[in-house]
């Protein structure tokens, strides 16, 4: 039986690339800011590009803030998307925003001495416990990053990655899922990872 995937359309996302990577394994996926589609889908997907008061301003323009807080089946947040499933970012000049609280974390500017912001190109991943979007793929595989800001490390990071200081390079807690680098731009392994999430 042929599941409902859904991208949700934040308004401030790089959708058709993960679209794109999603039809590459033969999976349908609709992209949709109607509450009821994404309410009904079996597996949602929550991507971001840019900044977190911008995507948080979209996404509660949209309302779909208590949509997203409410949903019981597995959902991936990629890069920004991940970040927006936290409790807050430090990602504003006017202070901290607000973010949709669905995992305990905040999100602060990297600390990176001499390497160079943003972390920017392939660095490898390290899952920790039984990690499911893992599943079949080496303990340093290669994901690709771009970002300036992360999660810290703490008990519900599902897999590390270092850039001077060690970093969350993804977070699970009940249904929510997500990852900070782009499945989409990262290979083989990226497509692995994907279609773990999809088979969960």
């Amino acid at each position: 039986m042929s599941q409902q995937i859904v991208i949700v359309n934040t308004g401030c996302a790089n959708i058709s690339s993960v679209k794109f990577a999603i039809e590459r394994l033969g999976v349908n996926v609709a992209v949709s800011d109607d509450l009821k589609t994404i309410q009904c889908a079996d597996k949602i997907f929550l991507p971001g590009v840019g900044s977190a008061n911008a995507a948080m301003a979209s996404i509660e323009k949209k309302q779909l803030t208590a949509c997203i807080q409410s949903l019981s089946q597995p959902v991936l947040g990629i890069c920004l998307g991940m970040q927006l499933m936290v409790e807050s970012s430090e990602e504003s000049l006017t202070g901290k925003t607000q973010c949709l609280g669905l995992i305990p974390g905040t999100v602060n500017r990297m600390q990176t001495g001499e390497l160079r912001l943003p972390h920017m190109g392939w660095n490898t991943v390290k899952p920790i416990g039984d990690a499911p979007l893992f599943k079949g793929l080496d303990d340093n595989s290669y994901f690709y990053f771009v970002h300036s800001f992360a999660v810290a490390v703490s008990e519900y990071t599902m897999a590390s990655c270092e850039y001077a200081l060690p970093f969350s390079a993804a977070l699970h807690k009940d249904n929510f899922f997500g990852v900070q680098f782009h499945p989409e731009r990262s290979s083989d392994a990226g497509a692995q990872l994907l279609k773990n999430f999809i088979q969960l």
